[in-house]
């Protein structure tokens, strides 16, 4: 059993590998349809994407074109930050059905809590309306599981303890990686059961050349990557590398060691110095 056969289940009972593939920031069109084609190849069955990246379009495409059962690849996309109204809400999803070629998705996600010109400010009530529209959708069985991305403790806590709530968010994808882990709304999140999903788990590619990372890996025999991903793993979250070259892609998935505890603990020592925060925690 390698990771790439391995499972979280969600908090609706249905399952998601425990490794999936990013792709934001990458180019629609050739970049995407390789990488999410290599993916596949390799053996990924959890691709996120989203309306935002511009490339729903190349991912469904690489699905379709990979001539492997659509009940097997688990897949994500993201209703736009902008989208802040219940219509609004119901017809990007419909938008990104289109775009990637399917009749369902498996995760849909409100990509954030805000607008990302208005990074931060309160959408409490509007962030409701989206979530009906979003338990509209699961309740037709067009997403399998809902969720959010970028939301703090508050952003949760607004859904978690809204009388109305119908249908409970099942993941949350934050920015985690080591350095910056986000513990207060992993915190948030774990004691209601929602999976976290960690992207940019690389630091977009800032820990590669941190030197301490760089011993603590050589020590396993890994690459700093892998430390970084395995590290995701053991902390219980769902982490979502982004690579174009099947080498690098295959490199990613190649996590069948521990981290000690010893290890562990120094890791999570670690104080950030890259990236950005969106969620404020």
């Amino acid at each position: 059993m390698t990771v790439l056969t391995e499972n979280y289940k969600l908090n609706n009972g249905i399952e998601i590998p425990k490794l999936g593939f990013g792709t934001w920031q990458t180019r629609p069109g050739k970049e995407t349809f390789d990488a999410v084609s290599n993916a596949l190849k390799v053996g990924y069955r959890f691709i996120d994407t989203a309306a935002a990246y511009y490339n729903e379009a190349s991912v469904g495409q690489a699905i379709k074109e990979s001539g492997l059962d659509r009940k097997d690849i688990f897949v994500q996309t993201k209703l736009p930050g902008e989208s802040k109204s219940y219509q609004e809400a119901i017809d990007q999803f419909q938008s990104s059905l289109e775009k990637l070629g399917l009749e369902y998705v498996d995760s849909y996600i409100i990509h954030a809590p805000w607008p990302w010109n208005d990074m931060g400010a309160n959408f409490d009530r509007e962030n409701r309306e989206v979530w009906r529209a979003l338990e509209d959708i699961y309740d037709k069985g067009l997403a399998k599981a809902i969720g959010v991305s970028n939301f703090n403790s508050h952003d949760l806590n607004n859904l978690l303890q809204w009388d109305q709530l119908r249908v409970k968010p099942s993941v949350d994808q934050i920015q985690y990686y080591i350095g910056h882990t986000q513990d207060s709304v992993v915190k948030t999140a774990q004691d209601n059961d929602i999976l976290i999903q960690a992207y940019s788990p690389l630091a977009t590619g800032s820990l590669l050349s941190n030197k301490k990372l760089t011993k603590i890996a050589d020590k396993y025999g890994v690459s700093t990557s892998q430390l970084a991903l395995r590290f995701c793993l053991d902390n219980g979250t769902a982490p979502l590398p982004k690579a174009r070259s099947i080498e690098h892609i295959r490199n990613n998935t190649e996590l069948d060691f521990e981290i000690s505890e010893d290890d562990l603990n120094v890791l999570k020592s670690f104080n950030d110095r890259f990236g950005w925060h969106p969620t404020g925690d």
